[in-house]
């Protein structure tokens, strides 16, 4: 009874011991790279250039949803989004295993998906 009451103690502060640490080892910081970011403005200079100047941008979001469009935020829900063009997706690497990126009101964000939370936004990529 003894030994199993150390044993139980000795788990417990394993248990409390091993916590930050890997909490700290789940966080995931995920992001455009530089190369991703290049790739991604040249693609829509390219293709702002062989538009015809007489057409708009995609609407823009009213003000308080513009303003939930936020790293570390989930996207607000029924928020239209679109996917990248497929030849621009060609382009880039993969996205890191759970996260996809996507067109929303002329950003492209880079977000996970099983929780819809933003890790990266490009705002200016768009013209």
């Amino acid at each position: 009874m003894r030994n199993l009451r150390l044993f139980l103690v000795i788990l417990s502060s394993l248990l409390v011991w091993q916590t930050p640490s890997a909490a700290g080892e789940l966080r995931v910081d995920v992001h455009f790279s530089s190369h991703e970011t290049a790739v991604i403005r040249e693609y829509f200079q390219q293709s702002h250039s062989k538009k015809s100047h007489g057409k708009k941008g995609a609407k823009g979001l009213p003000p308080g949803i513009e303003k939930n469009l936020q790293r570390g935020k989930a996207l607000p829900p029924g928020i239209a989004k679109q996917a990248l063009p497929v030849d621009l997706a060609g382009r880039l690497p993969p996205p890191a295993s759970g996260y996809e990126r996507i067109v929303v009101s002329g950003k492209i964000l880079l977000i996970e998906i099983a929780t819809q939370v933003i890790h990266d936004i490009l705002t200016d990529a768009i013209l």
